[in-house]
């Protein structure tokens, strides 16, 4: 599998997209649309006029989206659903690193995308959409500096405690939780299974060029 230094150029938009719900906090208090509008302008305001600093203090950076992280996403979720059938048979040792290495490769990779993507407007669409009281989502766009839109959705669910968390994002129609589950089942089979050693090595890649154009309905 590639380093993220260049899976890191390959997915901008991913990269802002997830980034932008990183920056939420007491989101139980919040319905889910304001929950990604509040994310998106605290997020300016930590960044904003600060990209040259933090591209040269690449671990400051880190250490702000991994605090920002705290209470946004459920990583204990998305690690199960993205091992898909194969959650059953891992030991609860290797579910639980699983979602730490998960979550670890996406700060790391966040810090990078926060300060090479340039956009030129970020907005949340009015309205959400749900199929069931503990499950919502919510739509915005990504404007990039060339005009290009590339349409993001947000999946999140409910926990027992009432928080909205973010479960899954599909970008331009590409449904990144199924595209990180098959890159898992892909890795398992290439790897005869062997936990230990696809969870030491993940490192899941969605190129440019595929979010870019896109996935028909």
């Amino acid at each position: 599998m590639n380093e993220w230094t260049s899976v890191v150029k390959r997915i901008p938009v991913l990269l802002l997209s997830l980034c932008l719900v990183l920056f939420a906090s007491q989101v139980s208090a919040q319905a889910p649309e304001q929950v990604i509008r509040d994310s998106i302008k605290q997020l300016m305001g930590q960044i904003e006029g600060r990209k040259d600093y933090f591209a040269q203090h690449p671990e400051e950076l880190k250490r702000l989206v991994d605090e920002s992280l705290e209470g946004a996403a459920d990583f204990r979720y998305i690690g199960a659903s993205v091992m898909g059938r194969y959650f059953r048979n891992a030991t609860p040792e290797q579910r639980s690193r699983f979602a730490k290495v998960f979550r670890q490769t996406l700060i790391d990779t966040y810090a990078k995308g926060l300060v090479t993507f340039d956009y030129r407007d970020l907005r949340v669409l009015e309205g959400t959409g749900s199929r069931y009281e503990d499950q919502t989502s919510v739509d915005m766009e990504v404007v990039a500096t060339n005009g290009q839109v590339y349409p993001v959705s947000y999946s999140l669910r409910q926990n027992d405690d009432g928080q909205w968390k973010v479960v899954n994002v599909i970008v331009n129609g590409i449904n990144l939780g199924l595209t990180f589950r098959n890159q898992f089942d892909q890795a398992m089979r290439e790897n005869n299974r062997d936990y230990d050693q696809v969870i030491n090595g993940w490192a899941p890649e969605v190129g440019t060029e595929e979010l870019e154009q896109g996935r028909e309905a």
